[in-house]
């Protein structure tokens, strides 16, 4: 029944990334496998997802911020691919899903240099979806939150997995699974509300039928 996630962080800022101060309590590889689950975990939600940036995002906690569909970002809000001043390779997905937002080249800038990025430049760069004034993030998070909410779960979750997956097929696969998706619209419930409250010109109001 869930229509949207936020995630942000707590206290002044969003995630700055692993804490390389304290020793793993296991074996490296078995640690970063339980942070992957989490990662692949995040990706796989059906509904809407908001990453709610204020302050530092950097390393995993960058990555944790783009495995969101929407990313926004006070003016305050600094960005970093933080692993090469670690000594680090990137992780947290960074290495599949920074390509996807920022390009491969752009990509290869942020993760080889490490630069830490002001919003205004994230904004720029197309690596944040939208950046306010830091009095004006909650409001304007808890206002797209509720307009996806108000919406219909079953075509935006369609929508999303059409859009995330367009890297990986072709054009007549692409549109074939199109033609699916509204295939299933056209049979649901809210589709037919939506038709119906457009005649009336009224809002639709869904049910994620």
């Amino acid at each position: 029944d869930v229509r949207v996630l936020v995630i942000t962080g707590e206290g002044d800022e969003f995630c700055s990334g692993a804490d390389l101060s304290a020793p793993a309590e296991t074996h490296w590889l078995k640690h970063l496998n339980y942070i992957n689950e989490g990662v692949t975990a995040l990706h796989a939600v059906d509904c809407p997802t908001i990453a709610r940036v204020d302050g530092v995002a950097a390393g995993a906690g960058l990555n944790l911020a783009l495995g969101c569909d929407l990313v926004i970002a006070s003016d305050r809000s600094r960005f970093s691919e933080i692993f090469a001043r670690r000594g680090l390779s990137i992780d947290g997905g960074g290495s599949w899903v920074l390509p996807r937002v920022v390009g491969l080249l752009k990509a290869k800038e942020l993760a080889l240099l490490a630069d830490i990025v002001p919003a205004s430049e994230a904004e720029r760069i197309g690596l944040v979806s939208r950046v306010v004034r830091r009095s004006e993030l909650d409001a304007t998070v808890a206002g797209i939150a509720a307009r996806l909410a108000a919406g219909p779960p079953l075509a935006l979750s369609m929508t999303k997995r059409l859009l995330n997956q367009s890297a990986q097929v072709t054009l007549a696969q692409a549109v074939e699974a199109e033609a699916q998706a509204q295939t299933v619209n056209f049979g649901a419930q809210d589709t037919a509300e939506a038709m119906v409250a457009f005649v009336e010109k009224r809002p639709a109001r869904f049910e994620g039928r």
